[in-house]
């Protein structure tokens, strides 16, 4: 067997461990750097009672531990799973250079795990979402990012 399918094999593995410790719902994920696995992780949102303690932001921020780095370039990601929103777009922060999923979101909806409300949500604009979004207070806000240009101790990511 190759790797890639190796790396895949032990995120489903970790899915369906997840599910027998009955820890939190049906996904796995591995990340990893020139062919070692870095960083692991299972979906623990009832676990933690953290809506975002997805596979994925588990594998992330223990390959970002492991590596002591907020930038996974040079990464590879490995999901049980084709990624919610949130995920993906986790994904592309942590600037992890390759996703390999197994099953689909099309797949995960099927098992009560349907991200399709979100991503029309994300189609609307702001007037048409389900939660309203408000804008406060953006001359303030802005200052900070003025700070944040006039500053020479920030670490650019």
């Amino acid at each position: 067997m190759n790797e890639s399918k190796d790396f895949m094999e032990l995120a489903i593995d970790l899915a369906e461990v997840n599910i027998i410790k009955q820890d939190g719902g049906p996904f796995g994920a591995v990340v990893v750097k020139d062919d070692v696995i870095v960083g692991k992780g299972s979906n623990h949102v009832t676990l933690n009672n953290d809506p975002t303690a997805h596979a994925e932001i588990e594998a992330i921020r223990d390959a970002c531990k492991t590596l002591n780095t907020f930038n996974l370039e040079g990464c590879e990601i490995y999901a049980s799973c084709e990624p919610c929103p949130m995920c993906l777009g986790a994904i592309y922060w942590s600037r992890i250079g390759k996703l390999y999923y197994g099953a689909t979101k099309d797949d995960a909806s099927k098992a009560d795990f349907d991200d399709s409300f979100i991503y029309k949500e994300f189609e609307l604009s702001k007037e048409q979402r389900s939660i309203p979004s408000v804008q406060l207070m953006r001359d303030k806000a802005i200052k900070v990012f003025q700070d944040w240009i006039d500053s020479e101790n920030k670490i650019p990511y």
